[in-house]
C-alpha cells in the first residue's frame, strides 16, 4: 500500500471567544451556531465526534408522542416544531417516516390513543409531512407481518436522521464558518481568571505538556459527564444541579418486514418500542430505559435488555426473534434532568441551559434530544452572545447542512423526500460509471458533497484502491481530511455503518490504512 500524505491536524488557536467541551449534538450545534455568527469558536472532544449518547439514539426527528401521556406539551410542541426546519436542512441524511401502531385494547383505550395523535398532529404547522389516519391491517400491507390478533391501527408522520452524521456535519459546518474542531483533546484542567478561562488541553497521543488557550466563555456540553466536568473545574460551586443517567439499549435484527414504515408498539409496563427499517437489510428495534450508575463510557446492552425487546417484538410480529439473531446492540446513556420521577421513562426530555456569569462566562447544557438540537443551540448561543458583545443574531432556522443542497443538481427544493430521489437520479445520469449501490450509499451519506469525495474521477478505478469492499481511498481520504475520521470505528460504525456488513478482516485494513496515513 503507497504511503499517504500526513494526517492534517488543525491549529490551535492562543485564544478564541468560545471554547465548546463536548462533541455530541449540542456541542456541535453551539459550535456552529457561534461560528455563524463570527465568533472565533474552539470545540474540542475527547474522543471521536458523535462517539458516545449521539450516536445512540433511536434516530428519529420527533416531537415524542408518549410525552404527551406525561403532559410534556411544552416540549413535543418545541420538538414538532422544528421537525420540518431539520427535514429541510439536510434531505441526504434525514427523511419522513410514516409510524404505524397497532391497537391492542389491553395497553390502552382506542379513544386515548386517538386522542393523542389527534394532538400530535394539531401541536404544531405541518407543510412536509401527512396527517394521521385510522388503517385496517387485513387490507393493508403494514398488517401482513403482524400477527392476526391485530386488526386496527393508527398511522402517523415523524422523520427519521443518521444521528453521528447529523453530529458530524454541524462540526463540518461550524468549521467552514471558521471553527477550529478538536478531536480526541480533552480538557486537562481548567481555571477562571481575570473575567475569562485559562483551559488546558491534552491532545491524545501528545505525552508533552498539555496546550494553553485563553476563552472568554465556556461551553459544557458533555453530556453524562456534564457533572463531573463541572466538579472538576468549579469544586466550590454552589446550588449544584442533578442529573439521571438512563440507558437506552437497540437491537438490530435481519429485516422482518418488507415495506418502508415503521411500527410504534406499546408494552403492558406502559413503554412503547419502535421496530425501523434499518439499512435496507435490517430492522432496528428500541428503546430500554434502564436507570444507569455506572461510566457512560463503557455502556453496553445487556441480555435483559435485549430479551425485553424481542420479547415485545414477538408479542406483535409473526416471525419470532431471539438472541441469537441479533446482528448488533449498542446503547446510550442518556443525560436527564432530574425530576425525581420514580420512572426512567417518565423523566423529562426537555433541556435546561444554565449560565453564570462569574467568576467568568460559563454555560452549562442540561438534558436535551436530538430533534431540539438546533433550538437549543440557539437559545445558547443567544445568552452568550451579549455577554460576548456578539450583535450578528440567529441564523440557523433557514439554513442546510454541509450536503443538504442539492439546488445545483435538482433545481429548486420541493419536498426532502422527493428531492433526495430526484438527486439520485441525476447523480446516476452524470455518473454512469458509479455502481448503483455505490452511487446511493454516497449520496446519502454526502449528499451534494459528492464530488468532493470522487474529486476528478472518472472511473471506478481512479477512486483508489479498495481497501475493503466497497471502500475506497478516495471516501478514506476525504473521511480523514474533511470529517475528522482516524480509524475503522470512526468510518464504519459513526459516519456510515458499514461495520454491519464488513468482517474483522475489512475493519483491520481500514485501520492499518489510517495508520500508513498517520505515519
Amino acid at each position: 500500500m503507497p504511503r499517504m500524505s500526513a494526517l492534517r491536524t488543525p491549529r490551535t488557536p492562543e485564544r478564541c471567544d468560545l471554547l465548546v467541551v463536548g462533541g455530541g449534538i449540542n456541542g456541535a450545534g453551539i459550535a456552529r451556531d457561534a461560528a455563524g455568527r463570527g465568533l472565533s469558536v474552539v470545540l474540542c472532544e475527547k474522543d471521536d465526534l458523535a462517539a458516545h449518547t449521539s450516536s445512540a439514539s433511536t434516530k428519529l426527528i420527533h416531537g415524542g408522542l408518549r410525552y404527551l401521556e406525561h403532559y410534556e406539551f411544552g416540549l413535543v410542541r418545541k420538538a414538532l416544531l422544528e421537525r420540518e426546519v431539520l427535514l429541510r436542512s439536510a434531505p441526504h441524511i434525514m427523511q419522513p417516516l410514516r409510524f404505524v401502531m397497532p391497537h391492542d385494547p389491553s395497553m390502552r383505550p382506542a379513544w386515548l390513543v386517538r386522542l393523542g395523535i389527534w394532538l400530535y398532529d394539531h401541536l404544531a404547522r405541518r407543510e412536509v409531512l401527512p396527517a394521521s389516519e385510522t388503517i385496517a391491517l387485513q387490507a393493508h400491507p403494514v398488517g401482513a407481518p403482524l400477527k392476526p390478533g391485530f386488526t386496527k391501527a393508527f398511522a402517523y408522520s415523524d422523520g427519521w436522521v443518521d444521528d453521528a452524521r447529523l453530529v458530524v456535519l454541524a462540526a463540518r459546518d461550524a468549521a467552514d464558518r471558521g471553527a477550529t474542531v478538536l478531536t480526541r483533546t480533552a480538557v486537562a484542567a481548567a481555571r477562571p481568571d481575570d473575567g475569562g478561562w485559562d483551559v488546558q488541553l491534552q491532545l491524545d497521543g501528545d505525552a508533552g505538556a498539555p496546550t494553553t488557550i485563553r476563552a472568554r466563555a465556556l461551553v459544557n456540553a458533555t453530556g453524562p459527564w456534564a457533572m463531573q466536568f463541572l466538579d472538576r473545574i468549579l469544586p466550590q460551586r454552589s446550588g449544584r444541579r442533578s442529573l439521571r443517567l438512563v440507558k437506552g439499549s437497540h437491537i438490530v435484527v435481519p429485516r422482518l418486514f418488507e415495506h418502508e414504515m415503521a411500527y410504534i408498539f406499546q408494552n403492558a409496563d406502559k413503554r412503547i418500542v419502535f421496530a425501523i427499517p434499518y439499512q435496507r437489510e435490517f430492522t432496528l428495534i428500541g428503546t430500554t430505559d434502564v436507570e444507569y450508575r455506572g461510566d457512560p463510557g463503557a455502556v453496553q446492552a445487556d441480555a435483559g435488555e435485549v430479551d425485553y425487546l424481542c420479547t415485545l417484538a414477538n408479542h406483535y410480529f409473526r416471525r419470532q426473534i431471539s438472541a441469537a439473531d441479533v446482528s448488533w446492540t449498542y446503547s446510550g446513556v442518556r443525560p436527564l434532568l432530574d425530576d425525581e420521577s420514580d420512572d426512567p421513562a417518565a423523566i423529562t426530555r426537555d433541556y435546561l441551559l444554565e449560565y453564570a456569569t462569574a467568576p467568568a462566562p460559563l454555560l452549562s447544557v442540561w438534558g436535551g434530544k436530538i430533534t431540539t438540537f438546533r433550538r437549543l443551540a440557539e437559545e445558547a448561543v443567544d445568552r452568550l452572545a451579549e455577554a460576548l458583545g456578539n450583535r450578528a443574531g440567529s441564523w440557523t432556522r433557514g439554513a442546510l447542512l454541509p450536503g443538504g443542497d442539492l439546488s445545483a443538481t435538482i433545481g429548486a427544493a420541493q419536498r426532502p423526500e422527493l428531492d433526495f430521489a430526484a438527486f439520485v437520479r441525476a447523480s446516476a445520469a452524470r455518473l454512469p460509471w458509479l455502481p448503483a449501490p455505490l452511487l446511493e450509499r454516497y449520496a446519502r451519506l454526502y449528499g451534494s458533497r459528492l464530488d468532493r469525495v470522487l474529486m476528478d474521477a472518472t472511473g471506478l478505478e481512479r477512486l483508489g484502491a479498495e481497501v475493503a469492499p466497497g471502500v475506497y481511498e478516495a471516501e478514506l481520504r476525504y473521511l480523514r481530511d474533511e470529517e475528522w475520521a482516524r480509524s475503522a470505528a470512526d468510518v464504519c460504525w459513526r459516519r456510515s455503518k458499514l461495520g454491519l456488513r464488513l468482517g474483522p478482516a475489512d475493519l483491520q485494513r481500514i485501520d492499518d490504512w489510517f495508520a500508513v496515513v498517520a505515519g
